[in-house]
């Protein structure tokens, strides 16, 4: 056999060898058997988007991010639905911590925008600390205009970068 065919076989062998059985910790959907359908470790629930328990159903049903007017760290009543659907969904999945990330649209200076996000982020916090979220199930964090959305210089680019994001994890927040 030719040098190529050979690593070629090599290379479908291991990469055969590297599957695996979704069911070898017990069901097929991966909850241990004997654990009462709690997930393994700190898996989040594997149901989708339309399992009212998962972070796809967080982000896409409930809404993870609110949005921002111009130089502004006040939440719009829009904002507030959406903020109130997230402290409904998290008194009601406890498990999850949330990361509140701030941002901002690209005008003006770094440091500015870093602490317009900070604003931004904590704005959100204290709403939902307000709704009966433990503020020890809560973090912020500013990314200012560093992770954008969009990346143009009009206002309907700028629109979508200030915003203020809750990112849902199972675990520490240390």
């Amino acid at each position: 056999m030719k040098m190529t065919t050979k690593a070629m076989l090599i290379v479908l062998a291991l990469s055969t060898a590297a599957c695996t059985r979704p069911d070898r910790f017990g069901g097929a959907d991966g909850m241990d058997a004997n654990a009462g359908g709690a997930p393994l470790g700190n898996a989040m629930p594997q149901g989708g988007a339309s399992d009212p328990r998962s972070a796809e159903y967080f982000q896409q049903t409930v809404g993870d991010r609110v949005l921002f007017v111009v130089d502004s760290s006040s939440l719009t009543p829009q904002g507030q639905a959406t903020l109130d659907g997230q402290a409904n969904w998290l008194t009601t999945n406890n498990d999850y911590l949330a990361i509140i990330e701030g941002h901002a649209d690209e005008q003006g200076t770094r440091e500015y925008n870093l602490a317009l996000g900070a604003r931004r982020a904590n704005a959100v916090r204290e709403y939902l600390i307000s709704r009966g979220i433990p503020s020890t199930r809560l973090r912020t964090i500013s990314y200012g205009k560093e992770r954008p959305i969009e990346v143009c210089s009009n206002e309907a680019c700028y629109s979508k970068n200030r915003r203020a994001v809750t990112v849902i994890s199972v675990g520490s927040l240390s």
